[in-house]
């Protein structure tokens, strides 16, 4: 082993650690990696940033930005209409709603489709009296199944391409992955329709905001005496600055109820604050000369109603949103967006502790206080998902029908040879701002930039792996443990192994470390590369192990109530039926 490949080993060795440790973000790893690997001379620092200019960065990015653009006219909110005719059978419910999002997610994001489809699930199990964990891993399980039927549905497809391309000339076409991808996701919704529901646990998940939180349980009203030093003062000066969580959703002024109270709003004497708190807290604030113990009285219908002005409205956090991680204090909920932070649960139970400093984690359900549009600003200023289903805008038809003809079109032009994919859905990236189906911010926002610099510092580690000789090295090692075995056998050695470590870090980084090493295999056994390839293809994508494997299993966790081990009952054999199908079709489509 030469000190080149020693390094790079080295290297990968600790960024696989921290990626699954998860203290730092994936991006961070990865530019940590690549930078390691730029500084001894190993990746040529005037080539270290090409990456972000590489063909698989700009086809993810374009792919996220149209992918929102059919997002908001409402093409599968149009096909999620059809369920209400499928009767009062629940799992005839679940098995429509898996396949509708495979479908949505061979030609969207994964994480779009599923975010679409949730607030319909949780209905749906609401409904029909099921536990939301009964709908919602199926789904997110689904948008990868169907992520894997397209070039376009999953960036380890668009990352594998770009391989191919890089070694034969070409790359895979838009349906090159169909024949095998196809015959999975229908394999895997057949699992799930014919009983892989029966294996999940039923876990106390999206309940109702009162069975959730609790909130009447912790809702109080202090009266400001005359004297205190709160009169004159807006309630942004005063909430920070105490020493309990209290949050006010209400003041109550001469039998006058003002919901969420504008953040400098001067106090009176004798307002009556509606205030959030838990009851030790309770008992420390009113002890004070400031504020006392007002009358009790039904305060549900008050302040928490789903009147048109001011409503409670439940939400989860995305993955890739910039609430995941931070808190409401450092978000300014109030102050920048008008929205009251109610409570935060996760894995089904009401997280405990002082609500502006609770770090907030992706998959955690937020209960938010505010106006519709306030609300609803705010989640897709943040990245979060409303888990109730969005009303139709006015115009929606005409955006519908233009979102999805500049779609189809830049297919075409993809199929057809015209254009290559990333300047193909770049082209339809522009028509859907140009044509104000997306509006400029929109399609800024809907890059998730994290996996961009995630793509764009992994790619050259992945072309060190393969330059210094390192991939070469690794399969020469699996080679030699598998002589006497068919190369049929190190075809799945590199599927599963690649399956395994996509349920622990990104699926984009795990395509980006296992393809060299598939292709060094291929030449060390004489055959073609194309089922090695498409190996890593379909292994990077199937992550049904962890909810840390892909963002679409973490963004169901909270909702579902779902645990850490709660993966593995319908991921094990999901990920087993998974092996044992695709490599038949692998030699059946690709053969060695």
């Amino acid at each position: 082993m030469t000190l080149d490949q020693a390094l790079v080993f080295a290297v990968l060795a600790v960024a696989l650690v921290l990626f699954v440790w998860g203290r730092w973000r994936y991006d961070i790893v990865a530019l940590g990696a690549l930078l390691a690997l730029i500084v001894p001379g190993i990746i040529d620092a005037d080539q270290a940033f090409l990456g972000f200019g590489h063909p698989a960065v700009i086809t993810v990015a374009a792919v996220l930005v149209v992918s929102r653009g059919l997002e908001r006219s409402g093409f599968v909110e149009k096909v999620a209409g059809w369920m209400d005719g499928l009767g009062p059978r629940p799992i005839l419910h679940l098995v429509a709603l898996t396949a509708l999002v495979a479908v949505s997610s061979a030609f969207m994001n994964n994480v779009g489709a599923l975010a679409l489809f949730m607030p319909v699930a949780i209905r749906a199990a609401r409904d029909h009296d099921r536990p939301a964990s009964l709908f919602l891993m199926p789904l997110a399980f689904g948008s990868l199944l169907g992520g894997l039927t397209t070039l376009i549905g999953t960036p380890p497809n668009i990352i594998i391409a770009t391989f191919r391309a890089e070694q034969m000339g070409e790359a895979f076409g838009m349906f090159d992955f169909t024949p095998v991808g196809a015959g999975v996701a229908v394999a895997g919704l057949l699992l799930i329709a014919l009983g892989g529901w029966r294996l999940l646990p039923e876990r106390k998940g999206e309940a109702r905001p009162d069975e959730l939180f609790e909130l009447v349980d912790y809702l109080s009203e202090v009266r400001i005496p005359e004297g205190s030093r709160w009169i004159g003062r807006p309630l942004h000066e005063i909430v920070p600055a105490l020493d309990v969580d209290v949050n006010v959703i209400g003041i109550i002024r001469a039998e006058q109820e003002i919901p969420l109270p504008f953040h400098r709003e001067p106090l009176r004497v004798d307002d009556v604050l509606v205030v959030e708190i838990e009851p030790d807290d309770l008992d420390k604030l009113v002890a004070g000369p400031d504020v006392e113990a007002a009358g009790t009285r039904e305060l549900r219908d008050l302040f928490l109603s789903s009147e048109d002005d001011v409503q409670v409205m439940e939400a989860v956090v995305r993955p890739d949103g910039r609430l995941a991680g931070r808190t409401a204090e450092e978000l300014q909920l109030r102050a920048r967006h008008g929205v009251n932070l109610l409570g935060v649960a996760r894995q089904g139970r009401r997280v405990r502790g002082r609500l502006r400093e609770i770090r907030l984690r992706p998959g955690d359900v937020l209960l938010l206080q505010g106006t519709p549009d306030a609300v609803l600003g705010s989640l897709a200023a943040l990245g979060g998902l409303p888990l109730a289903e969005r009303g139709v805008q006015i115009g929606r038809r005409r955006r519908l029908a233009l979102a999805v003809g500049i779609f189809v079109g830049a297919i075409a032009l993809t199929v057809a040879g015209l254009l290559p994919v990333q300047v193909a859905l770049t082209l339809a990236a522009v028509a859907m701002v140009a044509s104000g189906t997306l509006s400029l911010q929109a399609a800024y926002e809907s890059v998730q930039w994290p996996i961009i610099v995630l793509l764009g510092a992994m790619l050259p580690v992945g072309e060190a792996l393969e330059s210094t000789g390192a991939a070469s090295a690794t399969a020469d090692l699996l080679l030699r443990a598998g002589a006497a075995l068919p190369p049929q056998a190190s075809l799945a050695t590199v599927l599963v192994g690649t399956m395994l470590l996509s349920n622990v870090v990104n699926n984009a980084a795990a395509a980006i470390l296992m393809a060299p090493i598939g292709i060094a295999m291929a030449v060390g056994l004489d055959t073609s590369t194309d089922p090695f390839l498409m190996a890593v293809a379909v292994g990077a994508s199937c992550a049904f192990l962890t909810p840390i494997g892909h963002q679409s299993n973490t963004l169901v966790m909270g909702p579902g109530g779902y645990r850490f081990g709660d993966y593995l009952y319908l991921g094990v054999p999901l990920t087993v039926l998974v092996a044992l199908v695709s490599i038949p079709l692998i030699l059946l489509a690709w053969p060695l």
